[in-house]
């Protein structure tokens, strides 16, 4: 069942169809892929198949896919990056009109939330050293720095990523 959450300026939900032109304006800005790993489309077909994979995956049981969205326009995403037993690594992406607001302090926090409804007991995101308010994002959250980084390469550059986790209590 998919699952649409609700926070004081946003909803969290599935992508539709008419999400395309919105999608496409996050996956082309230039700022967004400075920061969040996309493909340099060759066309716009290209583009368009990602946005459908999207909202496949948005749409399955098995995998964390959410549009982020103010008055039903989609602002930015949270996907699933890995998930190891409850365990699971998130990444997410917002449209850079949309960015300095604490909208994806709000998304994430409630992203948070759900995913410990869900079962997983640690929530993982990480972002390239560059991204400090992507760092912010997720210490706001109460996510907690780790000691575990890595190097990617994307774009003819390699990017050390730190990585942040939240911890389920046990009780």
């Amino acid at each position: 069942m998919s699952r649409y959450i609700e926070t004081e300026r946003l909803v969290i939900r599935p992508f539709k169809e008419q999400d395309l032109e919105a999608a496409l304006e996050i996956f082309y800005d230039e700022e967004v892929k400075k920061t969040y790993m996309l493909p340099d489309f060759e066309c716009r077909e290209q583009a368009e198949k990602l946005f459908q994979r999207l909202m496949d995956l948005s749409l399955a049981k098995d995998r964390y896919v959410r549009g982020v969205y103010i008055n039903d326009h989609l602002i930015g995403f949270v996907n699933d990056v890995e998930r190891v037993e409850k365990r699971i690594e998130i990444g997410y992406a917002y449209h850079p009109r949309y960015w300095n607001q604490g909208y994806a302090t709000e998304a994430l926090g409630a992203v948070l939330e759900d995913l410990l409804m869900l079962g997983y007991t640690c929530v993982r995101a990480g972002h390239f050293e560059e991204n400090l308010a992507s760092g912010r994002v997720m210490a706001k959250c109460g996510m907690s720095k780790i000691e575990y980084s890595d190097s990617l390469e994307y774009r003819g550059k390699v990017h050390t990523c730190i990585y942040y986790e939240y911890q389920k209590e046990v009780l």
